[in-house]
């Protein structure tokens, strides 16, 4: 029963929110149309901005697979992460999903080609897209675009994050499934 409800629900949430948007700023007395148009005109500038920022980031990410130094990293993990239950499998995801949202998300498809969704390698990859970011994209992408030289701490906070949401993956999979 609880599933069914939640079923719904996640198939309504979308739509719902498309309606009431338009209707509640409607209520507020708020322009919508020339709001949305004004946002997708700053959104296609800040693209347009961030063009060169991506490019560099995909040449790089595309370096780092064909030098083989992908490899070495997962060769690197594997005895850290095996005494935890981590599928060996699932080690090329971990590392590249900080570097390349739809690099990782292409490899969690591929996992689950293989393996099936409801594997155990599947729904660990699945979480893994859920609770970890992509770390460089979001600093040369993000950081680069508005300017931001020095980012401080930000990279070592993102990448513990990445390991924090890999833990936090194989540890909720373990217990859940």
């Amino acid at each position: 029963m609880l599933i069914s409800i939640l079923e719904t629900i996640s198939r309504w949430a979308i739509p719902f929110l498309l309606l009431m948007i338009p209707i509640y700023g409607s209520f507020r007395k708020v322009p919508v149309y020339e709001s949305f148009v004004s946002g997708a005109e700053e959104g296609f500038k800040t693209a347009v901005k961030i063009i060169p920022f991506l490019l560099g980031m995909m040449v790089a990410i595309a370096v780092f697979q064909a030098s083989g130094a992908m490899d070495l990293v997962t060769q690197g993990l594997k005895p850290l992460l095996a005494p935890l239950g981590a599928p060996t499998e699932i080690l090329p995801l971990a590392v590249l999903r900080p570097l390349s949202g739809s690099g990782a998300l292409a490899m969690a498809t591929e996992l689950m080609g293989q393996y099936g969704p409801d594997s155990f390698i599947g729904r660990v990859a699945s979480v893994m897209q859920g609770t970890t970011d992509t770390t460089f994209f979001v600093l040369t992408v993000y950081f680069g675009s508005v300017g931001i030289k020095r980012s401080r701490y930000a990279l070592a906070t993102g990448l513990m994050a990445d390991v924090t949401g890999l833990l936090a993956s194989l540890y909720i999979c373990q217990v859940l499934f």
